[in-house]
């Protein structure tokens, strides 16, 4: 007897088959299911652009913090240059270097040009000659002539 309960055949399957042919032939769908996928569906369609709409304005929300500390930075700035000048200590150093106030009984030093004197060779400045000239122009007629010009112009030249 025992011989004939394993004699049972299992049931043959065709060579074009696959597990995973299978494996979606053992899936039964009720009414159960259908519907929560179907609502599941439905609400990825309609969260969807909530979704990316809450995603666009948290980016604006920080960049907009990040504008407000990059002002409040300036604002804290821009009240630490204003007590300095309510100091007038500042308020004189300033007046010094940009105006160059001194103090009564002070004595101020004005250096007009203050470069370094560039460096030449020898051989690129020209020589001095020896030899001097004497020219044959009246400089003083000439300066004489050019004021009276300048001051008896019509105005109409000089408008």
């Amino acid at each position: 007897m025992g011989s004939k309960s394993t004699d049972r055949k299992l049931p043959a399957t065709g060579p074009a088959e696959t597990p995973v042919g299978g494996w979606l032939r053992g899936i039964h769908f009720s009414g159960f299911s259908l519907v929560m996928m179907v609502i599941l569906v439905l609400a990825v369609v309609v969260l969807a652009p909530s979704l990316r709409t809450y995603a666009e304005q948290r980016q604006q929300i920080s960049a907009l913090n990040a504008e407000v500390s990059e002002q409040q930075t300036e604002v804290d700035q821009l009240k630490s240059e204003r007590e300095r000048w309510n100091d007038r200590t500042y308020i004189t150093t300033q007046a010094r270097d940009r105006l160059s106030y001194v103090q009564p009984g002070d004595i101020s030093f004005l250096v007009i040009n203050d470069l370094p004197v560039p460096v030449t060779d020898a051989s690129e400045t020209a020589p001095v000659s020896t030899n001097i000239q004497d020219t044959k122009i009246d400089w003083l007629g000439s300066l004489f002539a050019s004021a009276m010009t300048a001051g008896l112009a019509p105005k109409a030249a000089a408008e």
